[in-house]
């Protein structure tokens, strides 16, 4: 584990790619091919990518966490999140998803859901944390090991926006950044 880091989170760019796509190889099983991310960064107008980037040795800014989720009418699809693994166990995906999840609300979405492997607690912890909730199985989704995936959705954006002690305080930041032209 790597402390007394601070971490930046942006909208992803073609120039990131070479980093998702190592932390894309090194969480998943079935990886990504470039040309998936490349075509939602430059032609899918209904996809929001961010990364997360290590920026405690400005200015050697690592990208080391990822997600892409794709608006579709008033639902939001958590396509993929992966943080690398030098960088798991310190809230990078829980800040990540956080910010997603407010950008998808302001963007109209009034539900998220997503697919997780039946076997990664750790995930499903996290997205529990966020009042996600299982509402379906796939069963045999996987196609490398026939894994059943755990459908999870969080059906009331907008309540778990607007009571979430967590969006309060990032909202009151962005608000006084933005009358401060920080």
């Amino acid at each position: 584990m790597i402390s007394n880091r601070k971490f930046n989170f942006r909208p992803m760019r073609d120039d990131d790619l070479d980093s998702v796509l190592i932390i894309d190889h090194l969480s998943f099983s079935i990886p990504w091919p470039k040309s998936a991310y490349l075509h939602d960064l430059q032609k899918n107008q209904n996809a929001i990518l961010w990364v997360a980037e290590d920026v405690s040795e400005s200015p050697n800014r690592k990208v080391i966490a990822m997600i892409d989720v794709w608006m579709i009418l008033k639902d939001a699809h958590i396509a993929t999140l992966a943080v690398h693994p030098d960088y798991r166990g310190q809230g990078i995906a829980s800040n990540l998803l956080e910010l997603l999840l407010l950008e998808v609300y302001r963007r109209g979405a009034t539900r998220v859901m997503l697919e997780v492997r039946e076997s990664n607690l750790k995930a499903q912890s996290i997205y529990r944390e966020f009042g996600f909730e299982v509402v379906h199985r796939r069963r045999r989704y996987y196609r490398d090991n026939q894994e059943d995936a755990l459908l999870m959705n969080l059906e009331d954006l907008e309540s778990e926006i607007k009571t979430n002690q967590r969006y309060k305080t990032l909202l009151a930041n962005q608000r006084s950044k933005a009358i401060s032209g920080n």
